[in-house]
């Protein structure tokens, strides 16, 4: 098997492939091109991302060249894959925005400096933009049938539950397709990768190569990640776990890695970091605790650098010790008028799932500390005398969430 495949399967990305045997006997023979497309939707990528993104490295690893598609033709109708609804339509300007701040947040990720696998960024508007209806239809929508297009799931789903699928909407996946045809043609792009999700949208894109120029190209998929304890990969109840620190501060985005449940830790070692499978295979020996702070440590200093990755360890170190002053802690900023509220109240401002019930629960059990001291009075009112001279006041909830909270 060839080696880039090998090591996609050995660290658990595969999912399916259309032509294993073939793809990988290309892959021995050549170095190639294989693109991943990223809709624009946010400012940000966040860790859902993270495997594809993953993928792009592991191909420049073995000698491939990446190509990323920024959707900016594509995010103006929404990919409906997985969705209940109609995502929502946002302008030509916000889109462009967006596809800049994703296009920095990738260059983190990848290589750019050794131009044989540097990655070529593309915009699917730049041809999607200039589409003639017509001719479209003739010479692209004729290889595509109705019938065909019902069974994909992004389709089935929606109609099997009754939720309305705009025709805007059903049209994606010709044009994801009409988007490997352009990287063929253009780039001689000979692969596409994407979740298990677009399995449907990326072997359209291979038929319609194969019917349109007989050219051979090959489509891979990868798993889709969900937690041990059952949620979706990148997201949590208070929102998106995002790959940029003015949405998702530092600190916090090591302690998601660092908060990484016992039984995902050696899968995520596999999956997200750079670490030889040999290596990995010793840190599973260490303490869990150790191997946690390993994956915070490589996660964080793959997208922040190993300095950024060292300061936040240090800064759970003091805070998890239970008497620093909390200084080193990121900011949340709450407006004066919480001064002067019950504890219960201030609590739920900043951790929104935590049920009042539940930190009544924890302030009986000890579970609650406002600078270092043990808080046991659910009617405990946050006073100005609290403030210390810097302008914040520590709430520690439990042993592994510490704040540092700003008036």
């Amino acid at each position: 098997m060839n080696e880039f495949l090998k090591e996609f399967k050995d660290r658990g990305y595969f999912y399916q492939c259309t032509d294993e045997k073939s793809l990988s006997k290309k892959l021995n023979e050549e170095s190639i091109k294989g693109y991943i497309g990223f809709d624009c939707t946010a400012k940000s990528l966040h860790v859902g991302s993270l495997l594809q993104i993953m993928c792009l490295r592991l191909m420049q690893k073995h000698g491939h060249r990446p190509i990323v598609l920024l959707g900016g033709g594509t995010t103006r109708i929404g990919d409906p894959s997985g969705k209940d609804k109609t995502r929502k339509i946002l302008d030509e300007i916000e889109i462009e925005k967006n596809i800049k701040s994703i296009e920095k947040i990738l260059k983190k990720f990848l290589d750019t400096d050794n131009e044989k696998v540097s990655p070529i960024f593309v915009n699917n508007y730049s041809w999607l933009k200039n589409l003639n209806y017509i001719s479209f239809l003739r010479d692209i929508g004729k290889h595509f049938t109705i019938n065909k297009m019902l069974s994909f799931d992004s389709v089935k789903l929606r109609l099997e539950r009754e939720q309305s699928l705009s025709y805007m909407e059903f049209n994606y996946m010709i044009l994801q397709a009409y988007d490997f045809l352009e990287l063929n043609k253009k780039q001689n792009c000979l692969l596409q990768i994407g979740g298990s999700d677009q399995w449907g949208n990326i072997v359209n894109g291979v038929e319609l190569i194969k019917r349109y120029s007989s050219n051979e190209v090959y489509g891979l998929t990868t798993e889709l990640i969900t937690l041990a304890s059952g949620a979706k990969m990148g997201k949590t109840e208070n929102g998106a776990i995002w790959l940029d620190k003015e949405l998702f501060s530092i600190f916090d985005y090591w302690q998601f890695w660092r908060n990484t449940d016992d039984r995902d830790v050696l899968k995520f070692l596999k999956m997200f970091t750079d670490l030889k499978l040999s290596e990995i295979e010793t840190v599973s020996n260490k303490d869990i605790n150790e191997q946690k702070i390993i994956l915070a440590n490589e996660t964080t200093s793959m997208l922040y650098g190993l300095d950024e990755a060292m300061k936040a360890e240090s800064i759970a170190q003091n805070s998890f010790a239970g008497n620093s002053s909390g200084e080193n802690l990121p900011d949340i900023k709450l407006d004066k008028s919480n001064i002067n509220n019950n504890i219960i109240n201030l609590i739920s401002n900043i951790d929104k799932k935590l049920s009042k019930s539940e930190i009544r629960r924890l302030i009986k059990s000890n579970g609650i500390k406002i600078n270092n001291k043990t808080i046991s009075d659910e009617k405990f009112i946050i006073s100005k005398e609290l403030i210390n001279q810097t302008n914040f006041i520590k709430l520690s909830i439990g042993k592994k969430k510490h704040y540092k909270i700003v008036f």
